[in-house]
């Protein structure tokens, strides 16, 4: 009889929550304040983010999902995976960026899951499913906080600081939701959330500022 396979997965939507949503919010606030002031048209910006939101939350959906699942290479590009872009006539330094990105996320994944003392269990595939499709909503949640106010406003200079305004209050939201769940102090919470999101902003204009 083979052996319950256990990984370390989600416990719940409370997980796919502090998984997903900061980081849709963070990445968006980072590549809407890097790009709103440079020479594109207002489709073209759309576009572009549309593209970076779709992307990213594929790539957090895969990560979670491996993770759940307890894979032994977990966060690894397959080579089936790998031929299956190569065959999309994608480019090989592309292929290597989403193999690298991939990495990075399960690992950010774990650490996160780990720091929030999940415990390992065994692999259920409707688990599995449901936590990677929440932890994708979630994170494509985050990223709208963040761009909304630039589909609502086409002068982006306005849509630039109101995106600022509703990323810093969906972060101190989210600080508040998570102490309320995980049991932390409020004051800490919130405020590594809002200093993650200065440093952010903050970098993304030193980037804005040099290209």
């Amino acid at each position: 009889m083979t052996k319950p396979q256990k990984a370390i997965r989600s416990s719940g939507w409370r997980t796919d929550l502090m998984i997903g949503f900061p980081d849709g919010v963070l990445l968006l606030l980072f590549t809407t304040q890097v790009l709103y002031a440079k020479n594109l048209t207002v489709q073209a910006f759309y576009t572009l983010h549309l593209i970076i939101l779709g992307v990213a939350t594929l790539l957090m959906m895969i990560a979670v999902f491996r993770a759940n699942r307890g894979e032994a290479e977990e966060g690894v590009m397959t080579p089936e995976e790998e031929s299956k872009l190569r065959n999309l006539d994608i480019s090989q330094p592309t292929i290597a960026h989403i193999a690298g990105e991939m990495e990075k996320d399960q690992a950010q994944w774990e650490a996160t899951l780990q720091t929030e003392q999940v415990p390992l269990r065994e692999f259920g595939l409707a688990h599995a499913v449901r936590s990677t499709l929440l932890t994708g909503a979630f994170f494509l949640l985050g990223g709208f906080v963040a761009f909304v106010p630039f589909l609502m406003q086409e002068d982006f200079s306005v849509a630039g600081r109101t995106s600022l305004i509703f990323s810093m209050i969906g972060l101190l939201v989210f600080g508040w939701t998570k102490s309320r769940i995980t049991g932390q102090k409020l004051f800490a919470l919130t405020i590594r959330y809002l200093l993650t999101g200065g440093v952010v902003v903050l970098t993304s204009y030193i980037i804005s500022s040099v290209i």
